[in-house]
């Protein structure tokens, strides 16, 4: 199993979580002090579902953090890891492969937190309903589409997962494209543009419970198995204090209080834990044996 699951509540572990994050920090690292939080994200989603995602969120940190926050969207996965590199942004919401891309590419970029559905996040395989496909095998000569290139449970993973199946996009599929966000996807597939695809678990979820995809048009035809996904990741100079107040506001979310439950919802988790590199190993030894990482 790629992903394996914490055994531990977010909030079991607030009293400490400030000295415990100080020690897991670099001590030669972390000393970017900055007076406005610059924050971007994986474009997975479309941009106004983004914003629409993150405002909330963005005014509960200023609370916490006692700074503004603002949020930079961008056009593409490599302008975020850019960006980051660059300094232009201090932190990101990275899917798992990403997260490995900017750390490779900065080398000290740092995940912090993720939700407590990213430590066993899965992708879904969908089809047409008139496609005729209802498993991996059936995909043989098929046109197909992933998300981004570079999304971990829109790519990575569900190529991985093809590949130790013995299904080769490259040679099996009769065409196959990447439509760039997950839910484009599922609209691609409901609509007949391709015959099956891959999105993630989470965006799968949501499409069907606010109706915006048709579930007698398209189906899930395969579940893949668990794996770490998705992070907060900061850039490796940032002030360490600043990280561990960012770490403790997430973890201090909790979904007994209505205001932050609405916060919790839009981000469509239950609550948060701290987030090692070690979590990501196997993401990268994922996107090495695919062929996407040297």
């Amino acid at each position: 199993m790629i992903g394996r699951l914490k055994q531990c509540s977010p909030h079991a572990i607030l009293p400490a979580v400030a000295a415990l994050f100080l020690m897991l920090v670099p001590a030669a690292g972390g000393s970017a002090e900055v007076k406005e939080l610059r924050v971007s994200a994986i474009p997975d989603e479309a941009p106004t579902e983004l914003l629409r995602k993150f405002q909330p969120l963005a005014a509960y940190l200023e609370a916490q953090l006692g700074m503004k926050v603002k949020f930079i969207p961008l056009l593409d996965y490599a302008a975020t890891v850019e960006a980051l590199a660059a300094k232009k942004v201090e932190m990101v919401w990275y899917g798992g492969f990403t997260h490995v891309q900017a750390r490779r590419r900065t080398g000290n970029a740092l995940a912090l937190v993720q939700r407590l559905e990213d430590t066993a996040f899965h992708s879904k395989f969908i089809a047409n309903a008139d496609s005729g496909i209802t498993s991996l095998g059936d995909l043989k000569g098929k046109t197909f589409t992933f998300g981004s290139v570079s999304s971990t449970s829109g790519h990575l993973m569900p190529r991985y997962y093809l590949l130790k199946q013995g299904v080769v996009p490259e040679r099996d599929f009769g065409k196959f494209s990447y439509s760039g966000a997950h839910d484009a996807t599922a609209k691609w597939v409901e609509s007949g543009k391709v015959q099956a695809g891959v999105l993630n678990e989470s965006v799968w979820q949501k499409l069907l419970e606010a109706g915006k995809v048709d579930p007698s048009k398209v189906k899930v035809i395969w579940t893949t198995p668990p794996y770490f996904d998705y992070n907060w990741t900061v850039r490796g100079d940032l002030d360490r204090l600043l990280q561990s107040k960012i770490v403790k506001a997430f973890l201090t979310l909790d979904e007994a209080n209505p205001e932050q439950k609405k916060i919790l919802d839009l981000q469509r988790t239950r609550g948060y834990v701290i987030a090692t590199e070690d979590d990501y190993r196997g993401i990268e030894e994922a996107a090495t044996a695919a062929g996407l990482l040297k």
